[in-house]
């Protein structure tokens, strides 16, 4: 009697893939401008930009039959004044058809804890208080004519009750929109995140009221509108 036994052709296993990232700033309708432009909120304040950036982590893809990836080790820190770092590139994305997306914008507490870091999480970086606070989420820095002192600083973080300014983020996909991911592309998903929407949503922020953030209640307050300052826009190949 003859037996035969058979190995899987490692080439027919589906490759994973990658997707890029795209992260645009915006100001209502208008692109973000740093230090150039005086734009005005829904309240009426009227505030330039000179500064934005902020941590997004533990990305997830998700499929419309609820399956999710989980990428590993994802932190990235976004800066408007560093085009590449609004070029974010997710490697060995299993392949398949994703339905939406979701990030932290923020540190988890466990790498906040964690000790010193390097990459995205160096405290070179300029946002990192210390080990007890740990790390800055998200920073706006500006100027207003409302302002008491003139100057915008919101500086949100803090990881521990009541003050947790860590938020979780998620977005479907357009309808009709999925993303295939597989070893022969590396699709471009654009996301959009609209500052305006700091400063409305959940809580109103008025600059004669508030005007600084440095973790504490006020970073919770901005925080709570941050979840949706982000859109998901075209996808490409």
């Amino acid at each position: 009697m003859l037996s035969f036994s058979c190995s899987e052709d490692p080439e027919a296993v589906p490759q994973s893939g990658e997707v890029t990232l795209v992260f645009d700033h915006v100001v209502g309708n208008f692109p973000l401008s740093l230090e150039d432009l005086e734009y005005t909120n829904a309240n009426g304040d009227g505030f330039r930009v000179s500064k934005f950036q902020y941590y997004i982590s533990n990305l997830v893809f998700r499929k419309a039959d609820g399956t999710e990836y989980h990428q590993p080790e994802s932190y990235y820190l976004v800066d408007e004044s560093i085009p590449s770092s609004k070029l974010v590139s997710v490697k060995d994305v299993p392949p398949g058809d994703y339905s939406g997306l979701s990030f932290t914008i923020g540190v988890d507490s466990a790498r906040n804890v964690a000790g010193a870091q390097t990459g995205a999480l160096d405290p070179a970086n300029g946002m990192f208080w210390s080990w007890n606070t740990g790390y800055v989420f998200l920073k706006l820095e500006g100027t207003s004519p409302q302002s008491k002192n003139g100057g915008l600083v919101f500086h949100t973080g803090g990881f521990q009750a009541p003050h947790n300014s860590l938020r979780t983020v998620s977005l479907p996909f357009l309808a009709g929109q999925k993303l295939r991911v597989e070893a022969s592309r590396t699709p471009r998903v654009s996301l959009s995140a609209d500052v305006l929407r700091l400063f409305q949503g959940v809580n109103t922020i008025r600059f004669s009221e508030l005007s600084s953030t440095m973790g504490g209640a006020n970073s919770v307050k901005v925080a709570d509108n941050y979840t949706r300052m982000f859109t998901v826009g075209h996808m490409r190949e």
